[in-house]
């Protein structure tokens, strides 16, 4: 079989277990579902988080979306990496011990900040100071091509009712990418379809709901940023 045609059945097959199993339903709350660049943000409970964002997206974007994935995780068997590369189109980032922390929303050191005359960030310059290693290599490389991508910035998957603490990723990427638009989503009782430890999933209603886009102000620092980025998580947890 093609493997184009085969990537793509098993799109349909995933959309229809994922549906199954969880409703997957969209709530559009803060802004539509519009093919433009985005980074969209959300808390982090389990794995099948990716895939509920993913089968969560209408098809026009689900196209030009890139959700991240543990490359530990994900390409721990062949079947795993076929899927979220063939089907997901995923962006892989290492969460190996022993590497320079490179969770894609990690609490890496900050990198130095090139400015313009005036003192205000460069992105251009930011973008092409970040080092090959950086943890955010792969996601800066997917947003130059033009691609929308699904972060967590939680890091690591929390276990309450709250998203943990939002790390810099976040931040770093809406100063070397002004111009993508930063739309905070919350995932709803996913950890409860797949909860850790477990391998058989267990049906249960799901839904992501999409907020109103945010933006970096003005010399805004970084921790009031990601706070106010967290709490617009939150918030659409009783929408």
């Amino acid at each position: 079989m093609i493997p184009g045609m085969l990537s793509k059945l098993m799109s349909l097959f995933l959309l229809g277990l994922v549906r199954f199993l969880t409703g997957s339903q969209a709530r559009w709350y803060g802004c539509p579902p519009k093919a433009e660049q985005r980074i969209y943000f959300a808390n982090h409970q389990s794995h099948a988080d990716l895939v509920m964002i993913w089968a969560a997206l209408p098809q026009e974007l689900r196209s030009i979306t890139r959700p991240i994935a543990a490359r530990d995780y994900w390409t721990k068997t062949p079947f795993r990496q076929w899927i979220t590369t063939a089907v997901f189109n995923a962006v892989y980032v290492d969460r190996v011990s022993g590497t320079p922390a490179p969770q894609p929303a990690g609490e890496a050191p900050p990198a130095p900040t090139p400015a313009r005359v005036t003192g205000t960030p460069d992105p251009e310059a930011m973008r092409a100071a970040l080092p090959e290693g950086d943890p955010l290599a792969p996601l800066v490389r997917a947003l130059e091509s033009g691609d929308s991508i699904v972060i967590f910035p939680e890091g690591t998957r929390g276990h309450g009712d709250e998203p943990q603490p939002f790390k810099s990723g976040l931040y770093r990427l809406a100063q070397m990418f002004p111009q993508v638009v930063l739309v905070p989503a919350w995932i709803h009782n996913v950890q409860r379809v797949m909860p850790k430890g477990e391998v058989v999933p267990v049906p249960i209603l799901c839904s992501v709901t999409f907020g109103a886009p945010i933006e970096l102000a003005s010399g805004e620092e970084r921790r009031a940023f990601l706070d106010r980025a967290r709490r617009a998580v939150i918030a659409l947890r009783e929408v």
